[in-house]
């Protein structure tokens, strides 16, 4: 289950500021995360995007929520409990503040970045827990590329993208900041293909999402996602293969949205 989260969130990257004309303050999308246990395609957790509007002394932006939860009959397996969030400019989904707080079967992990666009650079915060349940941290200054996101913000920018122009094995590469590290990432154009969801039949973009041979999650990783080929270009299927497994993500409801269905 970690792996198909992390996955979800992994791929897609790095994507130019284009104006947002997709996202708007208030969109909440529920999604069923499966994963596949002893050849049976089991539902472990419920995956939740929200959008909401955020007020400071010097400007409003959107913060863009990431939440991840087991099932209360799982919780004893494996319990999850994760969090992930950015505070980014409404017009352009330029990220200001990012949030990782993760709780895994008892692993433990902080991690939150503050991006400065004018020198490219981030304050990095790390906190985790040790054996003895103590905490510590390690606080780093990176300089990243120009066109480099957090996770949750370049998985909001992509629906912001013109994909209907990309014709069918067009492939792109994509940089993400992901545990103080930068990872190119490929995304290919597949095609068209209307499938059965939670929403009705619907035409959709089918990705192919591709990682580095070197990233964690070993090189037999790949991710194919399906978004709604209209103005929202809403995420509604995501199937997964890891090393040690598969999985699906679903639609089970979108509400909030900028453009009608």
């Amino acid at each position: 289950m970690r792996a198909s989260i992390l996955i979800l969130l992994l791929f897609i990257s790095g994507l130019l500021n284009s104006q947002n004309k997709t996202i708007a303050a208030g969109e909440k999308l529920v999604f069923t995360a499966s994963y596949n246990m002893s050849g049976i395609l089991t539902d472990l957790a419920e995956v939740t995007m929200q959008t909401s509007e955020v007020k400071t002394s010097k400007a409003t932006l959107m913060q863009l929520k990431c939440t991840a939860v087991t099932y209360s009959k799982w919780d004893s397996f494996f319990k999850i409990r994760d969090l992930y969030e950015s505070y980014v400019s409404p017009n352009y989904l330029t990220p200001y503040l990012y949030k990782r707080d993760i709780d895994e079967g008892g692993y433990y992990k902080f991690m939150q970045y503050n991006f400065n666009q004018k020198t490219n650079t981030v304050h990095s915060l790390m906190r985790k827990k040790n054996s003895k349940g103590e905490f510590w941290e390690e606080k780093k200054t990176l300089t990243i590329g120009s066109n480099t996101r957090d996770l949750v913000t370049t998985l909001y920018q992509i629906r912001n993208l013109d994909i209907g122009k990309a014709k069918v094995n067009d492939t792109s590469q994509f940089t993400i900041l992901f545990d103080n590290k930068e990872f190119t990432i490929n995304v290919k154009m597949l095609g068209k293909e209307t499938i059965s969801t939670a929403l009705g039949r619907k035409e959709c973009f089918k990705l192919g999402i591709s990682l580095p041979k070197n990233n964690e999650l070993g090189k037999n990783t790949d991710f194919i996602l399906w978004l709604t080929a209209d103005a929202n270009k809403i995420p509604v299927y995501g199937k997964f293969k890891i090393p040690v497994g598969n999985g699906e993500l679903k639609i089970k409801s979108a509400t909030g949205l900028m453009h009608k269905i």
